[in-house]
């Protein structure tokens, strides 16, 4: 009689049939983790390496994750600074722009300077201990570079300016393009300082002291403004020295250029009837966030960029009552307080809307310019690519949302129109604030962001907030995580900033408030404010101490968040914790 088959597992490795099922399984799910594992490999090396053309560009059904997502987890709130295109590019692409150091000007200094001691000069010829400095001299040039190359070690220096004579004859001003070593913003610094230069019995030169942060001002000054295509006229006052310093292609603000941000002016009747204009109007997205209104601001940019039509827009600003003292709306508030109008122009053809009318009006009749009227947000931008009409008008009416500007670049239009964000970056009046706040603690320093307020009153959705703020928790936690005795930056919303006086025994504390004279009225910044507003004084706002309060953040060596290191709380409330927060 025929049975069925014997399998015996033999010492060979042999199998029994009653195993080949679950030996199968085993196999089966080895399998399955190693390509589980494979995957997640692959998917690891290509997030790590891949680089979105424009980390910005969401569908704006993504909205509100576009306006709470990225790594300053703690700034995010509506009050809070809305990244611009700046914030955008990584800090370390200034890797590939080649810095200045001490050997590559001993390289290049001529006569007996290159003998002396560092911060030491010569001059080559018969001299008086009385005589003014020729601060045009190649020996004090490169006395006053290797003097700042070494007393500033936390700054790599990509460009210095010629010097020029200071406020009397032993004072020589000298200006510099740096980067700080360290700091996550993405950013070329312009400093201008004061040099008192000394001589000795046997004509020896050397550097008595230098100025605070844009101390000298006789070389703030720069030859001819170009813009767009001449843009180069701007780097006239500027030497590449050593030869090796080469421009930056990166296009980067230049924080404490001199900003021209005036508007442009149709220069002829030809040059205006012939240009095509897209303008909106009308909207409620007045009011809004700073978020909304950039978001939709993009939207309406983007399409002018589409249709290949200068952008007419409203420079006038109403800022929300979320960023005002009064609490209270406020309209008049100029586009440029905030943004960098300049780097716009030089980007983008832009025209501000009340000089736009005034020429539209004198031409409109004489050279039949027309205009195509635009009511339904619907009505996408591929349908008026076509348009021949000198003025496309997009009109919103008066019911939310459906006259938001964004709703413009829904739908179908997300994959076509995109949002030019490379375009706008912020003010670089303020950043030139945070840049002096930096500059007054060497560029050497530590953050920490400290948010309180109405969370830490709120225990149902915040805990553990106030207490995990308190100087003591502080104290505990910076411990071990910032060397006592640094300079360490808090930026908070805490009112009383007397509340953080138990942390000046381990550390020398800043605060913003601690540096009002740079938008008093004294300032560069005001008296440049008040001549964009008419000559009436701009009050520094709260976005704009906001603005200031991050930038100065994100410049510190060690940056400390409230809700990824301080507590444990979640930055919207119990339950809302995700990854990234």
């Amino acid at each position: 009689m025929l049975g069925r088959p014997s399998f015996t597992l033999s010492r060979n490795g042999g199998f029994r049939a009653e195993n080949i099922g679950q030996n199968a399984l085993e196999m089966i799910a080895n399998l399955c983790f190693s390509l589980f594992v494979i995957g997640v490999l692959i998917f690891t090396m290509i997030a790590a390496t891949y680089e979105p053309e424009d980390p910005l560009f969401h569908p704006s059904s993504k909205l509100t994750n576009f306006l709470t997502s990225n790594s300053n987890a703690t700034f995010k709130s509506d009050a809070s600074v809305v990244k611009t295109g700046e914030d955008f590019v990584a800090s370390n692409q200034t890797a590939f722009a080649t810095f200045i150091n001490i050997t590559d000007v001993d390289s290049a200094v001529v006569g007996t300077a290159i003998e002396q001691e560092p911060g030491l000069g010569s001059e080559t010829s018969d001299c008086r201990i009385d005589d003014p400095i020729n601060c045009s001299d190649p020996d004090v040039f490169h006395l006053l570079m290797r003097y700042a190359i070494e007393n500033f070690k936390d700054i790599h220096f990509y460009r210095f300016g010629k010097p020029v004579r200071g406020s009397n004859d032993s004072s020589c001003h000298m200006a510099w393009r740096f980067r700080p070593k360290e700091g996550k913003a993405a950013a070329f610094y312009k400093d201008y300082r004061s040099f008192t230069v000394v001589r000795s019995e046997n004509c020896t030169l050397s550097v008595a002291g230098i100025g605070n942060y844009h101390s000298g001002g006789n070389a703030r000054k720069r030859k001819g403004k170009g813009r767009g295509k001449n843009r180069e006229k701007d780097r006239e006052g500027f030497e590449k020295v050593p030869a090796k310093m080469e421009d930056n292609p990166i296009a980067l603000p230049e924080v404490g250029e001199t900003v021209n941000d005036a508007l442009p002016m149709v220069e002829s009747e030809g040059s205006f009837s012939n240009s095509k204009y897209l303008i909106y109007s009308g909207g409620g997205d007045r009011c809004k966030s700073m978020h909304q209104y950039l978001w939709s601001f993009m939207c309406m940019l983007g399409e002018a960029k589409y249709l290949n039509r200068t952008l007419v827009m409203d420079l006038s600003i109403c800022l929300s009552k979320i960023y005002t003292s009064s609490g209270q709306d406020e309209e008049g508030k100029d586009f440029r307080f905030y943004f960098d109008f300049e780097h716009l122009m030089d980007s983008y053809p832009v025209l501000d809307q009340a000089q736009f009318w005034s020429d539209w009006s004198k031409w409109q009749k004489k050279d039949g310019l027309s205009l195509h009227l635009v009511e339904d947000f619907q009505v996408t931008p591929m349908k008026l690519a076509n348009v021949n009409d000198a003025l496309i008008m997009r009109k919103f009416g008066s019911v939310e949302p459906d006259n938001y500007w964004y709703r413009v670049c829904e739908g179908e239009t997300e994959s076509v129109i995109e949002r030019p964000w490379k375009m706008i970056w912020k003010s670089r009046r303020l950043l030139d604030i945070a840049s002096a706040i930096s500059a007054r603690m060497n560029w050497d320093f530590d953050s920490v962001h400290v948010e309180r307020g109405e969370k830490a009153n709120n225990k149902e959705l915040w805990p553990n907030l106030d207490r995990d703020t308190s100087p003591e928790a502080l104290l505990s936690t910076l411990k071990y995580k910032i060397e006592d005795g640094r300079n360490l930056y808090i930026a908070t919303n805490e009112p009383d900033i007397s509340f953080f006086d138990p942390l000046k025994d381990k550390y020398s504390t800043h605060f913003l408030d601690d540096h009002k004279d740079l938008w008093d009225s004294n300032s560069d910044w005001y008296v440049e404010t008040t001549k964009l507003n008419n000559g009436n004084a701009v009050e520094f706002d709260g976005y704009m101490r906001a603005s200031v309060d991050t930038e100065v953040f994100v410049r510190g060596k060690k940056q400390i968040e409230t809700f990824n290191d301080l507590t444990k709380d979640c930055k919207d409330g119990v339950n809302t914790c995700t990854i990234s927060s």
